[in-house]
């Protein structure tokens, strides 16, 4: 192999998203993973039940379109079975194994070091390239929250990460912790394998239908947010009725103004708001303490339950091996710069599925991908891009790819 120009961290989509638009272009890079195998969130550490949660043709990776047999909301295996139709196609190949330890521009050589952990035999690892593009994704470590007296729980307790199905919990008392995506469907999963399900919820949440948010998304090309969303509430309130009196609060600021200021999505209900109206699935509030088997909340009452499944999310780890960089990424790993910039730094470095934007940015995307592409001269149409391909390059490259990961769902978000 030639001396890489870029080197990419993560093999999740979005690195292999990004390792198809070099390999397409003859440009050398090397793409480094820690798991054993590519999309690990999705191979490993998934449920069962999980499928992508907008339309498949708005979680298409570049250059490959899903087959026509897949169905509108494609599962989980028929996507792994997508990415690995992908990865053969695109030969993209993942050194596996690699864990990450360091990374730092040096000014002088006008390239980036990296240093990683070869899991397998424990010796560092040390590679070099001009561009380093940060593709871990926002799911690198599960997190589960500090309680006070978690370690005395007699149960069950396990991150969303290690959960497959309900099928071993029927007829046990299991409290799900988080109301994102993940913790709705898994509430559900266990309610219909004869779980006594119980799911903690914190805050105010957005709960909508797989149809409002695609007739959302369409709408805010012609409007407003702020009537979208207006839009997107009223419907919300004729489908689901007052689910406050549920335990379920609705927030102040609308769904997708949300998900632009905060990164927080909508809950899509595939079933849950009725298990929940039924009773088969208990609202409580948040959790304040455990002792021994009991769970004590908020508001003083307290339960026993054999599981805690806590769907609470995860941590970058970007900041821990990333050094130097003061511009693009902020101490919680998301780029400070705002969009449509978010996802170019200094010194030739990318983060790639690090956004928390939606899919609404999708016409300033192509119009900021053209614009960038005259910039640096780069016309994909013209003599000149059959010709050797320089590095200089790598920007019109990785613009797709950001522009892509945009619109990739986060259905496992918490």
């Amino acid at each position: 192999m030639q001396n890489p120009v870029a080197i990419i961290v993560g093999a999740g989509p979005s690195g292999l998203a990004t390792s198809a638009c070099l390999n397409q272009h003859s440009i050398p890079h090397i793409l480094l993973e820690r798991e054993d195998c590519y999309a690990s969130l999705w191979k490993k550490y998934s449920y069962d039940r999980l499928r992508l949660h907008l339309r498949k043709q708005f979680c298409e990776l570049p250059h490959m379109s899903f087959p026509d047999s897949y169905p509108t909301y494609v599962p989980k295996d028929q996507f792994l079975q997508y990415l690995d139709d992908y990865v053969s196609h695109f030969k993209i190949s993942p050194m596996y194994q690699r864990s990450v330890e360091f990374a730092s521009f040096d000014e002088e050589a006008k390239k980036w070091n990296v240093k990683a952990r070869n899991v397998s035999s424990g010796e560092i690892e040390e590679y070099s390239a001009r561009f380093l593009v940060v593709a871990s994704g926002e799911t690198s470590n599960p997190f589960i929250p500090k309680f006070e007296g978690l370690n005395t729980f007699t149960g069950e307790v396990i991150h969303s990460t290690g959960f497959k199905n309900g099928k071993t919990y029927c007829d046990k008392n299991v409290l799900v912790v988080g109301s994102g995506n993940s913790g709705m469907e898994i509430a559900l999963d266990l309610a219909n394998h004869g779980a006594r399900t119980s799911i903690a919820i914190r805050s105010a949440i957005h709960i909508l239908s797989r149809e409002m948010v695609y007739l959302g998304l369409n709408m805010l090309k012609y409007f407003s947010c702020g009537m979208v969303d207006k839009v997107m509430v009223m419907l919300s309130k004729l489908v689901y009725g007052d689910l406050s009196k549920h335990g379920i609060k609705r927030p102040k600021e609308g769904p997708f103004f949300m998900k632009v200021a905060y990164g927080k999505y909508p809950v899509f209900d595939v079933g849950t708001c009725n298990k929940i109206k039924s009773g088969e699935i208990q609202v409580l509030p948040a959790l304040e303490s455990i002792r021994g088997n009991e769970v004590v909340f908020e508001n003083g009452k307290s339960l026993p339950f054999d599981t805690i499944v806590f769907c609470t999310g995860f941590e970058r780890s970007t900041n821990k091996w990333l050094k130097g960089d003061d511009y693009l990424l902020n101490e919680d790993g998301i780029p400070k710069p705002s969009y449509p910039n978010h996802w170019k730094g200094k010194d030739g470095l990318y983060c790639i599925g690090l956004s928390r934007r939606g899919l609404y940015g999708a016409s300033a995307d192509a119009q900021n991908s053209n614009k960038d592409r005259r910039q640096t001269g780069y016309n994909p149409r013209s003599p000149a891009s059959n010709s050797k391909p320089k590095t200089d390059r790598l920007p019109n490259l990785i613009f797709p790819v950001a522009n892509w990961m945009y619109y990739m769902p986060r259905q496992m978000k918490q």
